[in-house]
């Protein structure tokens, strides 16, 4: 009798990541035509989708809230990477390259991913619950982050413009690590319940009853995990003078180009947030969101004011007005979503418009 094959091909979520980074290798710094471009879409799609199935692997086996870090930081250590790479090459044309891009990622997490997570969740369950407390707490570490980096410059007077003093960009520095490292021991070891799912009437969820991964298995997920976030933020920027062809062609400011990036960026987040919405772990799916948010800021600034030591020309951190009064609606939408520790279609739908209302007013400023 023939034996039975024991070892079947890999499938395709391990393939994709390493495909992604040779089409990264194979179209860096070439000029691609249409159909070059649409095949690093397509590696680009998948080493998202890659990135979604590894990043739950790794979170199954270790847990929650450890799980919603794994994702949140690793997009975000790249991210730096990306800006501070940006701004090495683009000189003084990059001065509000780190703004922009970290007001994009907080408008996309607090509203996007925070609005699809709960419309999702309340459309399939009609009225979904989490833990206010872990939640709020996660909230007023991301408002007070964001408020200290982004508005408080455009109202100093130590340097002109919207830019921070070089003692000023020191400060922020340290107290942005500080929140983001006090908060990190807060959700992980102090008041760890605090951010895992909770019931209707407000018990602790058990994790999934799903066997978990083994340790190899785990840290292979990891180790894909890690190569399929550089596959989607390198070919992200691959594809960013075909979308700079597209805005351009629309009509649209070239700003605007920093928001589809991070979009790009953020895909992962979104879908694995969407996933736990769907399984009814809306905990998780704000952990993830807010947890991007917080992380955006709380590792982006202190490596861009490391990096200002030998970048080119001012460092514009301060936010207009208009931007100022989208982010503190924003900050009084989610408090008002956050209290109550319950939510229904109606508050995912009042976020999902704050962040049409961003993209709107980042095409039409």
């Amino acid at each position: 009798m023939a034996a039975r094959t024991t070892s079947p091909l890999p499938s395709w979520t391990t393939v994709a990541p390493p495909l992604g980074l040779a089409a990264l290798v194979l179209a860096w710094g070439r000029d691609l035509g249409i159909v070059p471009v649409v095949l690093v879409a397509v590696a680009l799609a998948a080493a998202v989708i890659a990135a979604v199935h590894h990043a739950e692997v790794v979170a199954h086996r270790v847990g929650e809230p450890f799980g919603s870090l794994v994702l949140a930081v690793a997009v975000t250590i790249i991210e730096v990477a990306l800006i501070v790479t940006l701004m090495a090459s683009g000189g003084k044309d990059t001065s509000s390259l780190a703004r922009d891009t970290v007001f994009a990622a907080v408008m996309i997490t607090c509203n996007g991913i925070v609005g699809l997570s709960l419309f999702v969740g309340a459309l399939r369950y009609r009225l979904i619950s989490f833990n206010a407390e872990g939640t709020g707490a996660a909230l007023a570490t991301v408002t007070t982050l964001a408020v200290m980096t982004m508005v408080v410059p455009t109202f100093t007077t130590s340097a002109p413009g919207p830019e921070f003093s070089t003692a000023q960009l020191a400060f922020a520095a340290v107290i942005s690590l500080a929140l983001y490292g006090m908060f990190v021991s807060t959700q992980t070891r102090r008041h760890r319940d605090f951010f895992l799912p909770v019931s209707d009437d407000g018990a602790l969820l058990e994790d999934d009853h799903a066997e978990p991964p083994t340790d190899r298995a785990t840290l292979a997920s990891l180790g894909l995990l890690l190569l399929s976030l550089v596959a989607v933020v390198g070919l992200a920027k691959v594809e960013s003078p075909a979308i700079e062809a597209g805005v351009a062609a629309a009509g649209f400011p070239q700003s605007f180009v920093g928001v589809v990036i991070a979009l790009l960026v953020l895909l992962p987040e979104t879908l694995a947030a969407v996933n736990a919405a769907r399984r009814k772990r809306i905990q998780i799916s704000l952990n993830l969101a807010l947890g991007s948010a917080m992380a955006s800021i709380g590792l982006t600034i202190p490596a861009i004011a490391v990096a200002s030591i030998w970048l080119e020309g001012p460092l514009l951190l301060g936010l207009g007005a208009t931007q100022m009064v989208l982010l503190a609606l924003t900050v009084v939408v989610s408090v008002l979503t956050v209290v109550p520790g319950r939510a229904t279609r109606l508050q995912g739908g009042v976020h999902l418009v704050l962040l049409a209302a961003f993209v709107f007013l980042a095409i039409n400023p």
